[in-house]
């Protein structure tokens, strides 16, 4: 006699358990189902049950075997994700994955995944004092997966729908004072390392971007710097990789006195003898080798701001501090946009809107001083 498949069994005044039957499982060979108490009416519980139903048979694998979430995510990655992002964005997503999702919903069946699941796995992370940000993330992984799934026509409906996330706090942008910003100069460019925050801090560049930086990439006659590939350590590798996105390809105006700099970089750097891929780089170890940047900030950075007697910042913080100091002076909203790589200048507005209410007021008083000039009242 063969086994239901699927079930309604009443459980008092419209209240229903639906079951589907998934299988046995194959170390146990226990049978697994898919238990869900409703309440509404008899139809409503049946449409449930077929729903499930279909969706468990689109989700059947090779020889009836069932796609486990671990499984499709394995497939996912391999073959969608891979090929379409970058390979530090792979290998977020895959740690997201292996560390926050797979350890509470890996095992389920796709096919009967359900937002209460996914929220269960939620609360673990929260109980975890996880930040709201690695949530949403781990989120966001997890949702561009299953819409695929729903793409493959895996699953009908996307369990991350309706799935309540914490609320993300604003982050508190740290950026240097103009006269900070001098200080930190000051005090930076008399170490080995000073060209680099020299750059970091005058031309707002990613340090990924300026620590692959080439000296093929210098054009002295017209003092700019192509940023055309970043620098990226992979299971214990250097290598070079592409930029963020096509729009972060740019060149950079330099300002003339860190042309100079460089021109004394280079000096120093001609007595190196290094024949690799590598061995253009401007900003090398001592050895003539790429440079790590956890290295670059705890052994020099942090140092600078400690003797520089300036707060605690990030190292990308000097980006955030070199488009401030650019709006606050009065250059464009686009020319900053273009020299960061934004994608566009609305984006760059946004990012560094603490700046707009000092650009307003310095706009008032230039049409203040247009419009009443030689004007009384």
């Amino acid at each position: 006699m063969s086994r239901k498949v699927g079930q309604i069994i009443a459980r008092g005044r419209r209240h229903w358990l639906v079951r589907v039957y998934l299988g046995r499982d194959p170390e146990t060979h226990k049978r697994k189902y898919h238990n869900r108490t409703l309440r509404g009416s008899l139809r409503q519980a049946q449409a449930y049950l077929t729903r499930r139903l279909h969706e468990t048979d689109l989700c059947r694998g090779v020889e009836g075997v069932q796609v486990t979430l671990d499984e499709f995510l394995d497939h996912w990655l391999k073959t969608a994700a891979k090929p379409k992002v970058r390979e530090k964005t792979y290998r977020d997503y895959e740690a997201m994955l292996r560390r926050y999702i797979r350890p509470y919903v890996g095992t389920k069946i796709i096919a009967v995944l359900s937002p209460l699941d996914i929220q269960g796995a939620y609360q673990q992370m929260i109980d975890r004092n996880l930040s709201a940000r690695t949530i949403r993330y781990a989120h966001a992984v997890l949702r561009c997966a299953l819409r695929q799934a729903i793409r493959w026509q895996l699953l009908l409906n996307d369990p991350t729908q309706g799935v309540q996330l914490p609320r993300q706090q604003s982050r508190e942008m740290r950026v240097l004072t103009t006269e900070q910003a001098r200080v930190f100069l000051r005090v930076a460019v008399r170490t080995s390392y000073g060209p680099i925050f020299a750059i970091a801090l005058t031309t707002g560049m990613r340090p990924s971007e300026y620590l692959a930086l080439c000296w093929q990439d210098v054009e002295w006659e017209r003092g700019t710097v192509g940023i055309v590939r970043t620098l990226q350590r992979s299971e214990g590798q250097w290598r070079f990789a592409e930029t963020k996105r096509a729009g972060s390809r740019r060149v950079v105006k330099l300002q003339s006195w860190l042309l100079s700099l460089l021109r004394k970089v280079r000096e120093e750097s001609a007595e190196q003898t290094r024949d690799d891929v590598f061995s253009d780089l401007i900003f090398t170890t001592a050895r003539g080798g790429p440079i790590n940047e956890d290295y670059l900030v705890k052994k020099h950075f942090k140092p600078i701001l400690r003797q520089a007697g300036l707060p605690e910042i990030r190292l990308y913080d000097l980006r955030h501090t070199a488009a401030t100091l650019a709006l606050t002076v009065g250059i464009s909203p686009k020319v900053v946009s273009e020299q960061l790589g934004h994608a566009s200048a609305a984006f760059t507005l946004d990012t560094y809107s603490h700046v707009l209410p000092h650009m307003q007021e310095e706009a008032a008083a230039k049409m203040e001083a247009a419009l009443l000039n030689g004007l009384s009242f």
